[in-house]
């Protein structure tokens, strides 16, 4: 038996589909960017990772996990996955420069 939903529940679940809907679209703009800087490294014939910068990134976004009471462990190993995607996606451009040259 189906029991209705209350309404409370119904107002969180859309309030979480409307976030989900967010962090695509922040994930998609982010990722446009990524390629655009992928290309420019492709161009300068600089390294598709820069492992610096992205440990200097998971040290400043754990902090503002902390600070926005969410987990620094689950914040860096979202970042880490995303970056890691990145870090792909410039060795792709890489590669169809090199192989373009």
């Amino acid at each position: 038996m189906n029991s209705p939903i209350p309404p409370a529940l119904s107002a969180a679940r859309q309030s979480i589909d409307n976030l989900d809907a967010a962090l695509i679209h922040l994930l998609a703009e982010r990722f446009r960017i990524t390629q655009q800087v992928g290309q420019l490294k492709a161009d300068l014939d600089l390294p598709a990772a820069d492992p610096a910068r992205e440990a200097e990134q998971v040290a400043r976004l754990r902090t503002l996990a902390s600070q926005s009471g969410l987990d620094p462990e689950f914040a860096s190993k979202v970042i880490r996955f995303i970056m890691t995607e990145v870090v792909r996606h410039h060795q792709q451009l890489r590669g169809r420069v090199e192989g373009s040259a």
